[in-house]
C-alpha cells in the first residue's frame, strides 16, 4: 500500500456486515474510497467499494470477521490504496466507565469487554474489529468513537430511572445513542442546533434526540439500544410487566429474552414478514399485517416526536436522517402530517424528491432531510485525538 500521510481508515463493525471508509484528512477531509463487507458468517458474503463514482463488487465467504477484516487488509493493498495512519472504530457504547472518544490501550480495550451487558448486540462486532486491527497492525493507534459521548449533556432529571440510588450508581441510567449521527447532523445545520431541534435517526436501529443549544436534551433510547421507539427487530420500550410475564409464566430465561426483544420483534414480529422497511412498504397493499406494521412504526415516531417537544418547550426543526429517515417518504408523511396542527407542514411535493427543506414555506416548525455521515466524525475525532 502506498504510504497515508493523513489518512485515517473508519470501521463500523455490525453484527453481519463491517463497512468501512478511507479520510484524507490532509486533504480537506477528502473521501478516498467506502465500501462494506456484507454478510458475514453466511455462505455467500459480499464486498465492494465506491470511489470516484465507480463501484466494484466481489462475491466472497467471510465465516467471520477476521475473515472480514483480512479480505478488508488484502483489498487495500490490491487496489493500492493508502495505509491509514490510525483507523477510529464506531463503538455503540463503553458503559459506564467510557463515556468519551479516546485512544484505545490494553486497559480501554479491557473496558470495552467489561460492557458488553450494555450493547450485547453490537460490542462483540466492535471489539472483534478492534482486535484484528491490532493483530494484524500492532503499531498503528486506534480510537474508540463512541455512540454514547454525545449524550453526557442529557439531565439527571431524564437519564435517572426511578429505580433504587445504588442501581444508578452501578451504571443502571439512560445513555443514548446514534451519537455520531446526531453529531454530523448538527454540523450540517446553519445554527448547530441552537434552536429546539429534534433529529429522527430511522433505520434498522430508530431513535430519536431533542437538542437545545447545541446539547441534547433528552433520546429515546435508554440503557441499552434495545429502547425506544419501535425498530427493524427490537421491540423498543414495554411494560417491564410483559417481561415477567414472560419469564413466570411462560418460562423464559435471559438468552431466551435477549433474542425476542433483539431479534425476533419490532417491524419482523408485528408483521410475521420482514424486518426491512422497504420490503413492507412493498407489500403493504396485500399484506394487512405488513400495513399494520408500518402504521404502528410511524406511529411510535410521532409519539415520540410529541414528547420531546413536551421536553424542549416546542419545536423549531425536525430532521431526518438514516436509511429509512432519509428514502421512504411514506414514513415522513405519517409522521409529519397528524401532527400539522403543531406546525409540521409537510410539503408533499418536496418530500417525494430529494430536497433537503421539506416544510411548506412558511411553516412554523421546518422539516429537513440530511444523510447522515458517521464515517466522517468518526475520521474528524480520531484524527483529533491523534493530533492530541
Amino acid at each position: 500500500m502506498a504510504a497515508g500521510v493523513e489518512v485515517v481508515l473508519c470501521i463500523n463493525s455490525g453484527s453481519s456486515s463491517l463497512k468501512f471508509a478511507l479520510y484524507d484528512m490532509g486533504a480537506g477531509e477528502r473521501l478516498v474510497v467506502r465500501g462494506a463487507m456484507e454478510r458475514i458468517g453466511q455462505s455467500h458474503g459480499r464486498m465492494w467499494i465506491q470511489r470516484e463514482n465507480r463501484e466494484q463488487n466481489w462475491q466472497g465467504e467471510f465465516l467471520h470477521h477476521q475473515a472480514a477484516l483480512d479480505a478488508l487488509f488484502a483489498l487495500l493493498g490490491r487496489e493500492h490504496l493508502p495505509h491509514p495512519v490510525a483507523v477510529g472504530h464506531r463503538v455503540v457504547s463503553g458503559g459506564p466507565a467510557l463515556r468519551q472518544h479516546c485512544l484505545l490501550d490494553d486497559s480501554r480495550i479491557r473496558q470495552l469487554h467489561a460492557a458488553l451487558p450494555f450493547a450485547p448486540l453490537h460490542l462483540p462486532p466492535e471489539i472483534a474489529a478492534i482486535e484484528a486491527v491490532a493483530a494484524s497492525w500492532p503499531d498503528i493507534p486506534q480510537a474508540a468513537c463512541l455512540d454514547t459521548a454525545f449524550h453526557q449533556t442529557i439531565p439527571d432529571t431524564a437519564a435517572r430511572y426511578p429505580l433504587p440510588r445504588n442501581l444508578w450508581h452501578e451504571g443502571v441510567r439512560k445513555y443514548g445513542f446514534h451519537g455520531l449521527s446526531y453529531e454530523y447532523v448538527l454540523s450540517r445545520l446553519p445554527d448547530g442546533g441552537k434552536n429546539r431541534t429534534i433529529i429522527a435517526h430511522l433505520g434498522n436501529g430508530a431513535s430519536l434526540a431533542a437538542v437545545r443549544d447545541g446539547h441534547c436534551q433528552d433520546t429515546t433510547m435508554g440503557l441499552t439500544p434495545m429502547g425506544g421507539v419501535v425498530m427493524s427487530t427490537r421491540s423498543g420500550d414495554l411494560d417491564p410487566g410483559v417481561l415477567l410475564y414472560l419469564m413466570e409464566e411462560k418460562g423464559y430465561n435471559g438468552s431466551q429474552l435477549e433474542r425476542l426483544l433483539n431479534h425476533l420483534s419490532g417491524l419482523l414480529g408485528i408483521s410475521g414478514i420482514s424486518g426491512d422497511m422497504q420490503t413492507l412498504l412493498g407489500q403493504q397493499d396485500g399484506e394487512p399485517h405488513a400495513a399494520e406494521a408500518i402504521g404502528i412504526f410511524a406511529y411510535s415516531i410521532r409519539k415520540a416526536v410529541g414528547s420531546l417537544m413536551a421536553v424542549l418547550g416546542g419545536l423549531d426543526c425536525l430532521v431526518f436522517t438514516g436509511g429509512i429517515g432519509e428514502n421512504a417518504p411514506a414514513i415522513r408523511r405519517s409522521v409529519c402530517r397528524p401532527l400539522e396542527g403543531l406546525g409540521l407542514q409537510l410539503d408533499a411535493a418536496a418530500n417525494e424528491g430529494q430536497s433537503e427543506r421539506l416544510s411548506r414555506p412558511g411553516s412554523p416548525v421546518e422539516i429537513l432531510r440530511i444523510p447522515t455521515d458517521e464515517d466522517l466524525v468518526i475520521a474528524r475525532h480520531t484524527w483529533r485525538l491523534l493530533q492530541s
